[in-house]
């Protein structure tokens, strides 16, 4: 059998709906069953009650004792009527006179002056209703007799059960017939309702895969709007990615075909020169330039990592990776003769992320600062965690960036004037941290340089 989940909407809407349905109508139908037995007994209990007083009018004590004159017609249509058999008992309160069945079952509650008692219970193995009355006597049966006389009529349920059964018979069927008009009627309104998903999703499966365009929510029920607005989001997102993905591979294409070409060029002139000083110049400076493109293609993939790449959520030490960045990063800083040096709490400086992808992100900001420091001049890394976050820093006392290029802050490709790089270090930094649900700052510091620091929040575990 199929998950509920697993089947269509329609069928989990009729699934879910018809047994609340099919539970409501037994509801129902039981309310009413009890319904018609407590009617069928008010309206037999008010035919006992005339038989009783039909009793009551032929009791008489003129002749000193009791005397009862059956009215045989009445106690005729009565048993006509009940559909089985009639007992009656009319006798004195002390016992001593007794007229018709004596051992009729007696009330369960004492009986109250000129209250009548219904009740139900058996005589001789039959269900019977019984209906006994008290009333006081007109004068008593001689010197210290009775006072009060006890009516008793008695009927068997039969007839009470057939037409109660039948009442319930016939709204069992009735309401049988309702539910199943009422179940087509649901599964027709719900095919109707459901419609405008049928036109939409055909709509969505009609279309190309490249297709990006908003859906269409304007015949819509209101409900539905929310999750349209939601996909519409997503098909923008997804539009915008493809645009970005796009432009990323026109600009990564160019940025690789033109290094390349030079790089041919320069082979071909090392090739045709003679000179072999002229020759080792060349050379070095096809080196140069092979670093430079390789450099480039290793952004260019990490680029692409920071977009794509899952996030591998660890606990790392952040002193750790920026003890490893400044050893990687130490030659060419003592090439440059610059004051290279790490600032980092006493002990271990705990943080949450994902370390290949912020080590790759503070890298580029560490050779961006060693690149463009002047000679002689400083860089600092620094790490830093509290409750709130993590900080990974690098400080330097370079030119900084110029104020057009503080205004592309993570764009692809954007570089300052007489840069040799290719762009894509702070557009490395910004994708990763945003991806790590923090940011990147770049400010200018007093005493000249720049300051660079990634930010991240500890609650984007």
């Amino acid at each position: 059998m199929k998950p509920l989940r697993s089947l269509g909407l329609r069928t989990q809407l009729l699934a879910l709906l018809l047994p609340a349905m099919l539970a409501i109508t037994a509801a129902e139908l039981w309310l009413t069953r009890d319904d018609a037995v407590q009617a069928a007994n008010a309206a037999y209990d008010r035919s006992l009650l005339g038989a009783i007083k039909a009793l009551d009018l032929n009791v008489s004590t003129a002749s000193g004792g009791l005397a009862v004159e059956l009215p045989y017609r009445l106690f005729e249509f009565f048993q006509l009527t009940a559909t089985g058999s009639v007992y009656f008992r009319v006798a004195t309160t002390d016992g001593l006179v007794e007229i018709g069945s004596p051992d009729l079952p007696q009330p369960p509650q004492p009986l109250a002056m000129g209250v009548p008692q219904f009740y139900d219970a058996l005589y001789f193995g039959e269900a019977v209703r019984l209906g006994a009355y008290m009333r006081a006597l007109d004068r008593p049966l001689g010197p210290g007799g009775a006072q009060q006389i006890v009516i008793q009529v008695a009927e068997s349920i039969e007839s009470r059960r057939h037409f109660t059964s039948g009442f319930v018979r016939r709204t069992a069927v009735r309401d049988v017939l309702m539910l199943a008009l009422m179940s087509v009627a649901l599964a027709a309104l719900l095919a109707l309702a459901l419609r405008p998903l049928v036109r939409l999703a055909a709509q969505v499966r009609a279309r190309a895969a490249s297709d990006l365009r908003p859906l269409e929510a304007g015949s819509l029920p209101a409900d539905v709007e929310p999750l349209v607005d939601a996909v519409n989001q997503q098909l923008a997102r997804t539009q915008a990615l493809v645009e970005q993905r796009r432009s990323f591979i026109d600009d990564a294409s160019h940025q690789l075909r033109t290094p390349l070409a030079t790089l041919r060029t320069q082979l071909d002139y090392a090739l045709r020169e003679p000179d072999p000083a002229a020759r080792q110049a060349t050379l070095l400076a096809l080196s140069t330039q092979l670093d430079h493109v390789t450099r480039s293609t290793n952004q260019l993939l990490a680029l692409a990592r920071s977009d794509a790449a899952p996030l591998q959520w660890q606990r790392f030490d952040a002193g750790e990776l920026v003890r490893e960045l400044a050893v990687q990063f130490l030659p060419p800083a003592r090439d440059k003769g610059l004051d290279f040096g790490i600032e980092l709490p006493a002990g271990p400086c705990l943080a949450e992320g994902d370390p290949g992808l912020l080590r790759e992100a503070l890298a580029n900001l560490v050779h961006n600062a060693v690149t463009h420091a002047r000679a002689g001049g400083e860089v600092t890394l620094q790490a830093a965690a509290d409750e709130l976050g993590c900080s990974l820093i690098v400080q330097d006392g370079g030119p900084g960036l110029p104020p057009e290029l503080l205004g592309r802050l993570g764009e692809r490709f954007a570089k300052g004037r007489g840069s040799s790089g290719s762009g894509l270090g702070l557009a490395i930094a910004q994708s990763v941290i945003e991806r790590h649900g923090g940011r990147l700052r770049l400010e200018p510091r007093e005493t000249g340089g720049l300051r660079a620091a990634l930010w991240w929040p500890r609650a984007a575990a």
